[in-house]
Formats: C-alpha cells, sequence, structure tokens
C-alpha cells in the first residue's frame, strides 16, 4: 500500500504538470529558489528578476516555515526533481540494480559543490538581473514546456540526474542543488527529528543503508543532519516495530512526540495552500515605480495588458509612461505592475487634473521616435478594449 508520502508525491506532480502542460500555467512563477534569486532585488529595489514574481517570495516564505517544522520534507515530498530522482532509483531496484555506496569522505566533498554553486549563482543573478540557473535547472527543463529559452545544458543536467540516479539515490539533491544549500542551515534546528532507542536497536545498520541521504542513522540516538528529508526510509526499513518503535519520526524536545507520515504531508499542504492563499489575499505588485507625490484626488487607472510578461516588458511599459514627445502624461505618476506569461495586469495612479486615461493609453500604445538612439520604437503592448487605430484590435 502506498504510503502517505508516495501518495503526496504521486499527487503533487500530477498537480504541477496539470498545471503547467494542460492549464498552460507558470510554473516558474511558483519556484521556491527563484524566491531566493529575486529576494534581494524585490527588498531594495521594490522590483523582482525578470521571469520571477510575489509568488516565488509566497512560496519560498512557505518553504522556509517547513524548514522550520519539518526540515527538508519538501525535498522528499513535493519536489518534482527528488521524485523523479527517487522513482528511477526505485525502478533500478527493481530490476536488481544496487545503488553504490558512496564513501563517506567523498560524499562529504561532493556535498560542498552546491554551496559553490549558490553562490556563483546569486552573484550572476544580481550582476546580470537575470535567472542565470535557468538555463542549467533539470527543473525547468522538466516545467518549461521545451520553451526557446531552455538551453541544452538544461536537458543535460536532466539526463544526466535520472541516469545517474539508477546507480547512486539523489545525486542532484545531495551534491548539486542550490535551494538544498539555502536549506540545510535552517533544516538542521527544525522541529521534527528522526530517533533512535538505542535500548531496542539490533544494530543491524539496515536504516542507515536505507537513507536516500546516506546518513548514518545507526550512529546516533538523534538524526540532527541538515539534510535530512523526513523522509521516513529509515523509519520503514527498521526490523523492531514491536511496542514503541526504535525509529520514528518524532518532535524535539522533552516530550518528544511521534508524528505520523500523514502529518507531516499535511502540514507541508497546508503550507502550500496558505502560500497560494496569501497571494490572492495580497496581492503585491512584482514591479513598482513613482514620479513625484500624488494628490490626495488621485485616480487609479487599471489596465489588463498584453506582451507585459516580464521585468524588461515592465520597464519598456514605465519606458512609454513617460515619454517626452507630444503624447508626454504629465504630473506625478505611480505604476504598480504584475507581468504575467499572456497578459500582465497594471496599475496607473495619475492627477486627474494634469493628465486623462486617453492621453495615458495613447502614450502607451503609440510609436514615437527616440532622438537619443536616432529610430522611432514602437509599442509591443496591447491594452484590453481599447483601440486607438480602429481596426478591432485590442
Amino acid at each position: 500500500m502506498p504510503t502517505p508520502r508516495r501518495l503526496f508525491q504521486l499527487g503533487f506532480l500530477v498537480l504541477i504538470l496539470v498545471g503547467v502542460f494542460v492549464v498552460e500555467g507558470n510554473a516558474e512563477r511558483w519556484c521556491p529558489f527563484g524566491g531566493v534569486e529575486t529576494m534581494y532585488a524585490w527588498f531594495i529595489g521594490g522590483n523582482s528578476l525578470c521571469a520571477t514574481g510575489i509568488t516565488n517570495l509566497f512560496a519560498f516564505g512557505a518553504i522556509l516555515l517547513s524548514l522550520v517544522l519539518l526540515r527538508r520534507a519538501f525535498c522528499s515530498h513535493a519536489c518534482p526533481i527528488g521524485t523523479v530522482s527517487e522513482w528511477t532509483n526505485d525502478l533500478a531496484r527493481r530490476w536488481g540494480w544496487k545503488p553504490k555506496r558512496v564513501p563517506r569522505g567523498l560524499d562529504a566533498v561532493l556535498s560542498l559543490l552546491k554551496y559553490a554553486g549558490l553562490v556563483v549563482i546569486v552573484w550572476l543573478t544580481w550582476v546580470a538581473a537575470e535567472l542565470i540557473f535557468r538555463g542549467f535547472c533539470p527543473a525547468y527543463a522538466l516545467l518549461g514546456r521545451h520553451g526557446e529559452d531552455i538551453t541544452m545544458w538544461a536537458y543535460v543536467v536532466g539526463g544526466g540526474t535520472v541516469l545517474l540516479s539508477l546507480f547512486v539515490t539523489l545525486p542532484f539533491c545531495r551534491w548539486l542543488c542550490p535551494l538544498a544549500a539555502v536549506m540545510n542551515p535552517i533544516s538542521r534546528f527544525g522541529l521534527v527529528r528522526v530517533t533512535r532507542d538505542e535500548s531496542s536497536c539490533v544494530s543491524c545498520g539496515k536504516c542507515a543503508r536505507a537513507c536516500p541521504m546516506g546518513i548514518p542513522v545507526d550512529e546516533a540516538p538523534v538524526v540532527t543532519q541538515a539534510r535530512c528529508t523526513a523522509c521516513g526510509t529509515c523509519v520503514d526499513a527498521c526490523p523492531t516495530h514491536a511496542g514503541q518503535p526504535t525509529l520514528a519520526l518524532r518532535t524535539a524536545g522533552r516530550r518528544r512526540r511521534l508524528v505520523p507520515s500523514a502529518v507531516v504531508a499535511g502540514v507541508l499542504l497546508l503550507l502550500f495552500a496558505g502560500a497560494v492563499l496569501g497571494s490572492m489575499l495580497l496581492p503585491i505588485p512584482s514591479f513598482r515605480w513613482s514620479r513625484g507625490e500624488l494628490p490626495e484626488n488621485a485616480t487609479v487607472l487599471e489596465l489588463s495588458v498584453g506582451d507585459l510578461n516580464c521585468r524588461g516588458r515592465a520597464t519598456m511599459f514605465r519606458y512609454f509612461l513617460t515619454r517626452d514627445d507630444d503624447l508626454e502624461v504629465v504630473g506625478p505618476l505611480r505604476l504598480h505592475a504584475w507581468p504575467a506569461p499572456d497578459r500582465g495586469r497594471v496599475e496607473i495612479s495619475y492627477d486627474p487634473d494634469l493628465t486623462d486615461p486617453e492621453t495615458i493609453h495613447m502614450a502607451l500604445t503609440m510609436p514615437y521616435y527616440d532622438y537619443d538612439i536616432g529610430m522611432m520604437r514602437m509599442s509591443p503592448f496591447g491594452i484590453e478594449g481599447y483601440d486607438p487605430l480602429g481596426l478591432g484590435g485590442d
């Protein structure tokens, strides 16, 4: 019978695949590592990186809470790469291929790669203001619908992860995942931990051999290693379950209450649902800009805009809004934007005594000559419900 964790893995993976390939949603906007990459830019300048949004920060916030409560349970329950890698290794076992045990020293050295990768990725991302890791991310190769911005390296890393997973358990998760490098310092202090009753332990070593992260579970009464994903594989492998279990997931502290696998899955589900609900109740813009001080009678113009799909487009949108020709929009302005793959949403606050919606519409959609570069700029934006040339479009 499938365990609650297996059912959660299957359900979450199906949800992601349906959302990406059937509903054609943007999975990148919910990637928690996108929250890591865009955090500095958003808190410092108020604008997220291109292809990210406030939803990435909500997703990362849910991950942080899960680390405090459940350690790295996200990795063993919800991460699509972890799921595919683990299932691949399970398939190899069914074929009779035993996974290779990586020597502890080599495992420790390889584990440092993810920290080096995190530093390089974050630094290059902040410098370039682009998602540098996207070109190498196996999750993006899986969920990016084979878009033109997916590089061959993403497929190489993804294919290599699957191939190596036939012989080694969770290679990407253990050694290369930059999100794991962010998680580990917090995961070490997580509330839920694998505990071992030394009085009933028969020292068979099955728990250590079963651990997909290579943790020597049989050597300590409490597993404190940060890379523990609270998957419960070691618990299931333990042969002594009569009465009080020798191995179990328990809360930290003196009482050490048992934490069933279903509870771990349920808490994760609540945290993810809370992230989605939070993003709906607090629709914080991912792009913000203002000019001057708005009066008390300021008016807000809400628009649905085509081709407003990233921060770069939002910057161009602001460029047209602040043009300096005959269609110039004068007076104080405030722009809040929510870029999206098909249509973005914007709110433009303006002084109704100095400008009007028609002027703003014209400024955003009509071409103008840029004297700085000596060429005509054509607007890529189409405003829903507005057809300046009477051609029947938006």
